[in-house]
Formats: C-alpha cells, sequence, structure tokens
C-alpha cells in the first residue's frame, strides 16, 4: 500500500469526528479484499455515539479497553461521553489492540489528538496501542480450565468493541488454543466477546457491536451458557434494517448492540429490548424491558421481541407443550452434497438401463409447492440409483422440505413445500444438502400432517417468531428440533382445514391460523 500523509485535525474539531475522517480516509486507500481479510468494518459515528451513550458514568481513574480499535471512534466517543457526564475524571488509560501495521500511524494520530484534548481540560491520559493479536496475546486468561471462572483477576472498567468478525477454520491457532469453549464452526467475534468478559472487573462494563448470530443455533450454544455465567445484560439494541450498520463498507449483515455489566456488580434483572430501523433514528429507539429470565430460554436461545406484538407471539410459544421429536417426527439434512456427486447427477431423464430419482435443490422449494424440474446450470434434477449412491438417497414417502437458507432481503425466513410419494414413481428420491426433510422415522407422516405442518412454518406467525430469535439467513435443524409446537391434534386440524378448502395461498393459511390462536389482532394491521 502506497504512504500517504495523514489528515490532520481541524480547530476545535471534537477527537471523535476526526477519528471517523481518519477511518474514511483509510477506507479509500485499502482494497476491499483487504478489510474483508481483516474483518474491518469502521464504526459510523452515530452508532460510536449511541453505544458510548449506554455506559454508566463512573469517575476517578478509568481503565478502557478496545480491543479492535481501529482508528478509535469508539473508545474515543465514549470517553467524550463520559465526560460530559460531569463525573470527576482524572486519570484514563486505555489499552487499544489494532493488528493492521497501515492502520497504526492512523490510530496514533487519533489517540494522539484525543490526549491533547484532554489535557487541555486538566485530565491525564495514557494509551498503548498493542499490535499483537488480541485473542493470542490474552490467551493465559483464556483456558479450557479457567475460562468464566471468577478467581482470575478483572482489569478494565469499561470494554468496548466493534470486534472482526468472519469464521475461523479448525486449523487456526486461536481456534486450537481455545478449544472446548465454543462449539462448531467459530467465528473471531465470539471469542473476543469471550475474551472481553474475562477482563471485566467487577463494576466493569461491556459495550460490543457484533454480528446477531450469537443469540441462536448450536454453534453458539455452549458460548451463550458460558458469556452469560459473567456477563448480565442490560440492553440489546437491534436493527430493522441489514443494509444501514455499516453501509460505507457496503456490509450488509444483521448486527445488534450489546451493554452488560459484571454478574459481580448487584444490579436488577431488567433488559431493554430497543430496536431502530437503521442508524437516522438510532437516537429514538423503540423500547421494551424485561426480567432476564423471561428473554432467554432453557436452550440459551435469546428471544427479542422488539413490541408488544412479539412478546404475545413468545408467550403464545411458550404455553405450546409439543415438538418435532414429541410427536416422533425428525428432520435432518439432505444428504447429496454437489461437489461430491457429480459423477450421479443428470440434467435430463434418460430411459434404458438408468434408473434416475428427482433431485430436489433449494430453488425447487417455495411456499407450498415444489417447482420441478427446474433447470438451472449446474443443477441437475436428477441422481442415479446405483449401488455407489444409495448412501445419497432417502425413501421415497411423505416429507415436508425446507429451505435451509434464505436470501438476506427474503420476505420469509421460512420457506418449505409439501412432498408426497405419490409425486414421482421412484422408489428413492435425492435431496441436496441445501434443503432440511421432515419426516416421520419408521413410518408415514399422514397428508394432513404433512400439510398442517407444513403450512405453520409458511406462517406469518412462524416466520415473526423465527425472526425474535434467529439472527442467521440460515435455518437450523436444531433449532427446528427444539421449537415449540401446537398439540400435533391441532396440526392435523389445521392440515384438514387447508386441503378441504384447496387454497394453499399464504393468505388463507395466515386466516386460518389467526382464527384458529385468536391471532386476529395480533396480524391485523
Amino acid at each position: 500500500m502506497a504512504k500517504k500523509n495523514i489528515i490532520q485535525p481541524a480547530k476545535n474539531e471534537l477527537p471523535h469526528h476526526y477519528a471517523d475522517r481518519l477511518g474514511a480516509e483509510y477506507t479509500g486507500i485499502v482494497s476491499i479484499n483487504h478489510k474483508k481479510v481483516n474483518g474491518q468494518f469502521f464504526t459510523p459515528t452515530d452508532i460510536a455515539k449511541f453505544m458510548a451513550s449506554l455506559a454508566i458514568p463512573a469517575s476517578g481513574k478509568l481503565q478502557i479497553l478496545d480491543p479492535g480499535c481501529g482508528t478509535g471512534i469508539l473508545s474515543i466517543a465514549l470517553i467524550e461521553e463520559l465526560i460530559s457526564r460531569g463525573k470527576k475524571i482524572t486519570t484514563i488509560e486505555l489499552a487499544a489492540y489494532e493488528t493492521d501495521l497501515h492502520l497504526k500511524p492512523f490510530t496514533e494520530a487519533a489517540l494522539s489528538y484525543l490526549k491533547k484534548w484532554l489535557a487541555a481540560k486538566g485530565i491525564v491520559f495514557h494509551f498503548t496501542i498493542n499490535t499483537e493479536d488480541f485473542i493470542l496475546s490474552n490467551i493465559n486468561k483464556l483456558t479450557n480450565a479457567s475460562l468464566f471462572k471468577s478467581e482470575l483477576p478483572h482489569l478494565f472498567d469499561f470494554i468496548i468493541a466493534n470486534p472482526p468478525y468472519f469464521k475461523l477454520s479448525k486449523e487456526d491457532e486461536r481456534v486450537k488454543k481455545t478449544k472446548g469453549i465454543i462449539g462448531g464452526q467459530t467465528n473471531i467475534y465470539s471469542l473476543f466477546m469471550a475474551m472481553a468478559a474475562k477482563l471485566l472487573n467487577h463494576k466493569g462494563q461491556f459495550l460490543f457491536i457484533v454480528p446477531r448470530s450469537f443469540t441462536s443455533g448450536s454453534y453458539f450454544k455452549e458460548f451463550r451458557k458460558s458469556f452469560f455465567k459473567i456477563v448480565r445484560p442490560k440492553q440489546i439494541h437491534l436493527f430493522n434494517s441489514r443494509k444501514d450498520t455499516f453501509s460505507r463498507d457496503n456490509v450488509l449483515q444483521e448486527t445488534l448492540i450489546i451493554k452488560g455489566v459484571s454478574r459481580n456488580n448487584n444490579q436488577t434483572d431488567e433488559v431493554i429490548i430497543s430496536s431502530s430501523h437503521g442508524i437516522k433514528d438510532i437516537t429514538q429507539p423503540a423500547i421494551k424491558v424485561y426480567s432476564e429470565n423471561k428473554f432467554s430460554s432453557e436452550e440459551n436461545i435469546l428471544h427479542l421481541p422488539i413490541n408488544d406484538n412479539e412478546e404475545s407471539i413468545v408467550e403464545l410459544f411458550k404455553s405450546w407443550k409439543g415438538s418435532l421429536n414429541k410427536y416422533n417426527i425428525q428432520i435432518s439434512t439432505g444428504p447429496v452434497v454437489a461437489f461430491r456427486s457429480w459423477d450421479y447427477i443428470r440434467e435430463h431423464y434418460q430411459n434404458g438401463t438408468v434408473f434416475l430419482a428427482p433431485l430436489f435443490w433449494l430453488h425447487n422449494i417455495n411456499k407450498m409447492a415444489l417447482e420441478w424440474p427446474l433447470l438451472r446450470p449446474n443443477k441437475g434434477q436428477y441422481i442415479s440409483i446405483q449401488p455407489e449412491s444409495k448412501s445419497m438417497l432417502i425413501p421415497n414417502k411423505n416429507y415436508i422440505l425446507l429451505r435451509r437458507f434464505s436470501a438476506k432481503d427474503d420476505k420469509s425466513r421460512l420457506i418449505a413445500a409439501p412432498y408426497f410419494s405419490n409425486y414421482m414413481d421412484s422408489e428413492y428420491i435425492g435431496v441436496e444438502n441445501k434443503v432440511n426433510y421432515i419426516y416421520r422415522p419408521n413410518g408415514q407422516l399422514d397428508r394432513n400432517e404433512v400439510v398442517g405442518l407444513c403450512a405453520l412454518l409458511n406462517s406469518e406467525l412462524f416466520d415473526n417468531y423465527f425472526r425474535i430469535f434467529n439472527g442467521n439467513v440460515n435455518v437450523s435443524a436444531t433449532e427446528l428440533r427444539e421449537m415449540a409446537l401446537p398439540p400435533l391434534g391441532t396440526i392435523k386440524e389445521f392440515g384438514n382445514r387447508i386441503i378441504l378448502s384447496n387454497n394453499y395461498s399464504t393468505e388463507n393459511i395466515n386466516d386460518i391460523i389467526n382464527e384458529l390462536f385468536s391471532l386476529e389482532e395480533l396480524f391485523s394491521e
């Protein structure tokens, strides 16, 4: 990267404005790939100021940690906010981490200007910029044996961060050295959260902006369980738009802001769930207040309802005692992994000695309907039936086929289609790996069970509930396996009414569900 003279602060410029200009300057001289590799997305000023406003004022000598500082806008905004609250602050010590050596001069410029600004107010400011990896340099505080145990020293009054986020491979040194902390495929931001939790002092405050994915899903289940043993959530802010938060870096990501305090801090168990469409209305968020035990579940899934309607939906689901397992119904992921199966996948039907089964991909599945065959490049609609491919096939019987992934801007997260055994004259069918299938092992789903359960999954009610706790574009089989369901008799009644009406439209499905569960007022808008 070519060297560039660093811009200077304007006269009387606030330090966080200068840090933001430095971030914009740096963004303009590095490649998209450089930012992607470093998980580098600079925090907009409005978000930085909002996060800072969540801090509880403190006085005296303050210790602050910014483990993914960029140009330091978050810690700078926090310091400005704390000073504005009128508490007597004498000394501030900031420990900042930034591994991008090209960015470090910009960080130094921002923090040096802050130092001068604070000196003019009679406040002593010391800062260090650590270029080591935050996780590896603190690994002694985050071992398999000691993670989240209270005997280790807690250091910081405030920890504020917009950490990098990208998946880590199993061979990554950070994953190996933190093995046993987080199951599944590790995202680096969760390691930052885990480490920061260990570094809070007993009155410490935790302020992070991160992807929403940790709030649900089996990959983060153990992390949630451990993290919330040491951090008490006080406020979670949601953004209704995926596009707004990091628009300058063209990031399309569902994020949230979480404020927490140490469990050793004897505060009430109230949790504020706030929300805004995006950045422009962030200073006038909608607010709901819950007790902590109401906002989480036995599976450590965080329910984040943002209004009365969503709260009513959560209460309805909590009142149901059924589940797929209780009804002897299972959900599995399609066994056909395309890149391993090309030798068996066929574009067109072939007569003669080649026996073929239908192969269902994500694009074949629409709400309450299959569109098959539907030719797409490299998406053959048949798979050969032969001894070598038998392990990839499933018996031809009644199923519900459900997309495992939705587009980021899809109107619905849950998109399911019924499949009946008479759809094809074949002993087997193929289901591609991006599709889940729901079935009754050692038996057959009745037609009204297929239609009833499939229609529920496609309904406005279930889609709303799924969005309340799921921040991903993927539909986890684990989450659906654990999702509460109404009585099986109600599901069958629902299926019968859909069948008798001969109307499988979303509108009809929603009308019948709203009548069944007395939800007319809930979805009347």
